[in-house]
């Protein structure tokens, strides 16, 4: 009786142990945050496109979150950073008058830097990312405060990035704009005609 049970035990083993190496093989990228991820896979296939990845004209910077303007569920979207800093450096543009109509929030960096293109006619910075073309793409723009804030959040991954103030496309007054200190984290408002660095961005 007792060899009996053995006897079955090991067959059962056998056939789980067919099952398990009969399941099919599907490669692919096993990453949920990459922008790549297949739900199907179980193997890994180092094809995973993630934040500092080379991605579509540029460099994979942010992939929107739940809660983020844009955000979809169902269809992964976010921002690309340019590979490199525009100019040494070079001024926000248009001190003492009002642009309007510019936002702080992630997503609103396009519609800012038209509004920067349209309220103001000298070449600063909103102007050297909308001309830029890229990696084979003309769309970039100046990122917002926000969207600039999560460029610095991964810094280290996208690269390039000197430790100094970047400007954003988010104007405070007439006067100030929003900037970024890539050295130290800080967030102020800052003379517009003051000279920082720039990183271009663009949506997909």
């Amino acid at each position: 009786m007792k060899m009996k049970k053995i006897f079955f035990g090991m067959v059962l083993l056998a056939g789980v142990f067919m099952l398990n190496s009969c399941e099919k093989r599907v490669g692919g990228c096993t990453d949920q945050f990459a922008v790549n991820y297949n739900a199907d896979a179980n193997e890994n296939d180092g094809s995973c496109i993630s934040i500092g990845s080379p991605y579509e004209g540029g460099i994979l910077a942010y992939i929107l979150q739940s809660g983020d303007p844009g955000y979809d569920a169902n269809l992964k979207h976010g921002l690309i950073a340019d590979t490199a800093n525009l100019f040494p450096v070079i001024i926000w543009g248009c001190s003492g008058v009002p642009v309007g109509g510019t936002s702080t929030a992630v997503g609103s960096g396009q519609a800012n830097t038209t509004a920067i293109l349209a309220g103001c006619t000298e070449s600063g910075a909103a102007y050297v990312c909308d001309t830029l073309v890229s990696g084979g793409y003309d769309d970039w723009y100046l990122p917002s405060r926000d969207e600039l804030e999560k460029l610095y959040l991964s810094k280290d991954l996208i690269g390039g990035f000197a430790s100094d103030r970047y400007w954003s496309s988010s104007e405070s007054n007439e006067h100030d704009a929003w900037s970024h200190d890539f050295g130290n984290d800080s967030i102020k408002e800052n003379h517009k005609y003051h000279p920082y660095y720039v990183r271009a961005v663009r949506s997909f």
